[in-house]
């Protein structure tokens, strides 16, 4: 087979994947495609850890479909989630009641559905959130367990594909600057952590399923678009075994004062 039998190929394979559908946040479809050297931390064990020792009211912010909420197997009549994107908060309202769970859709991170001083213990996993909000609604003594995607996130390879329209970098978003944020709120920090893994794509299918779902680090990406970028990366992974890419995570516990 030719180069042009390859190239043409490999553009209608990707043009599949970009076609995919993806739903709630399950990225399951690339499991054996895409891995990552992993984290320092454990986010679920902190959560069970702080789920264990809670007898209030859990918030689960940005529950996606609620695959990770529902994992937890939470205590029924005391847990809600948050959700904005309209076809997860769907998807949750049909699987939530029977578990005792509560969703409440948000439309601004200024402005939750909850009391203020309601709830005991917030889990947050790449969720955007205002620090005032989790504050205000939190009771004294509550606990905030965060795991953020960093500002740096991904950008090396958002540039290599799209050049000057990528994402721009958000140095100020990591843990020491959101950690100071949280303590001039009247927060204590009990744990405060930082890591950029490497992520690897074990073909360029999956990097392009993946940069679709991920728009906002890869604004505007394409097949068509970025079709020659994606055959650079085809050589390189044929040379190398994989595509890398590096990520930014970092985690917070806090303690509301």
């Amino acid at each position: 087979m030719g180069t042009g039998d390859l190239s043409s190929e490999w553009k209608h394979s990707w043009l599949q994947e970009e076609r995919r559908s993806f739903k709630g946040w399950d990225f399951s479809a690339l499991s054996g495609r895409m891995e990552d050297d992993g984290l320092p931390w454990d986010y679920e064990a902190a959560v069970r850890t702080y789920m264990n020792n809670n007898e209030g009211a859990l918030l689960d912010m940005g529950t996606g479909g609620g695959e990770f909420l529902l994992s937890l197997s939470p205590p029924p009549g005391r847990t809600y989630a948050t959700e904005a994107y309209p076809p997860n908060v769907e998807l949750c309202r049909e699987l939530f009641p029977p578990h005792g769970i509560e969703l409440r859709q948000v439309f601004s991170d200024d402005s939750l559905p909850f009391d203020d001083n309601s709830i005991d213990l917030i889990i947050n996993r790449h969720e955007a959130f205002s620090i005032q909000e989790v504050k205000r609604i939190l009771k004294p003594g509550g606990v905030f367990v965060t795991q953020q995607v960093g500002g740096r996130n991904n950008r090396a390879l958002s540039e290599f594909l799209l050049g000057g329209e990528a994402a721009p970098v958000d140095e100020a978003f990591n843990a020491e600057q959101v950690s100071d944020e949280l303590r001039s709120s009247g927060f204590t920090i009990v744990q405060s952590a930082e890591a950029f893994p490497l992520l690897k794509f074990k073909d360029v299918g999956a990097l392009v399923y993946f940069a679709k779902i991920i728009e906002w680090e890869f604004p505007g990406f394409s097949v068509e678009k970025c079709y020659d970028r994606l055959c650079l990366l085809q050589e390189q992974l044929a040379k190398t075994g994989y595509i890398g890419s590096t990520e930014h995570r970092f985690f917070i516990i806090a303690i509301k004062a």
